[in-house]
């Protein structure tokens, strides 16, 4: 892999994926876009899911002591199922349709936090330990995270509805994403999307990893943070749309 504008885009997901876990979450669904600019979104996947997991051991590390069990349990079952699933239907998908998929994702996420999803839903009380919207989604969250690590939606619209503090909600997205991720690695490998090419990425741009996240420590005490949000918002946007309009064309 020779391409400067691939090195480009992958060194900027991972950044940014890092900067995400880092502190400023939920940034970590630019990653497989950005990417699948240059590349198939099913090869960036498959990059990104080692660094990914290297990533989990620093943010388990860090909330191992603090997340809420009843939380991941109510979630995990149906994720594992939504990722079967998407392990299942990926055969019938083409490079063009996983890239509408991923850009429609795209779409999405950035609409959802612009017409303030999350915070309404984080009011609500119907969802609070209701089993059916937990199998909900849990399974969303297991699909969308197999299609293109983009879990965080689903398991945030549910899980911010329980009223955890702020540590144990992180402690519990870290330790659900984790073993999420850990799962994936079977079917992932049944698809070959852990190959010795995409693994060789990965290494190289495993590194960039632990910056990634330094860099969110930092960036979350020093810069105004509805600023950021809004240009990676906008960014994202964008991407979504080119992969939406390449997938079509």
């Amino acid at each position: 892999m020779t391409d400067p504008i691939f090195w480009l885009c992958a060194i900027s997901a991972v950044l940014i994926t890092g900067v995400s876990k880092g502190g400023l979450g939920g940034m970590a669904v630019f990653a497989v876009p950005l990417m699948a600019l240059t590349i198939s979104p099913v090869q960036a996947a498959g990059i990104m899911l080692p660094i990914l997991i290297a990533m989990d051991v620093f943010s388990v590390s860090a909330y191992r002591k603090d997340f809420s069990k009843s939380l991941v349990m109510q979630l995990l079952p149906a994720a594992i199922i939504g990722i079967i699933a998407g392990g299942l239907l990926a055969k019938y998908f083409s490079d063009d349709h996983i890239r509408i998929l991923v850009g429609l994702i795209a779409l999405g996420f950035v609409i959802y936090k612009v017409f303030g999803a999350l915070r309404k839903t984080g009011k609500s009380s119907w969802l609070k330990d209701n089993s059916i919207a937990a199998v909900i989604a849990g399974f969303f969250a297991g699909l969308t995270s197999f299609m293109a690590h983009a879990g965080g939606p689903p398991f945030k619209i549910y899980a911010l509805s329980q009223g955890l503090p702020p540590r144990v909600f992180a402690g519990s997205a870290a330790v659900f994403f984790a073993v999420v991720n850990l799962v994936k690695l079977v079917p992932y490998a049944m698809l070959g999307q852990l190959g010795f090419e995409n693994l060789k990425i990965s290494l190289m741009l495993i590194p960039l990893a632990p910056l990634g996240v330094w860099a969110g420590v930092w960036m979350v005490r020093r810069i105004d943070h509805g600023l950021f949000y809004k240009i990676m918002y906008s960014l994202l946007f964008v991407v979504g749309l080119r992969l939406l309009w390449t997938g079509l064309t």
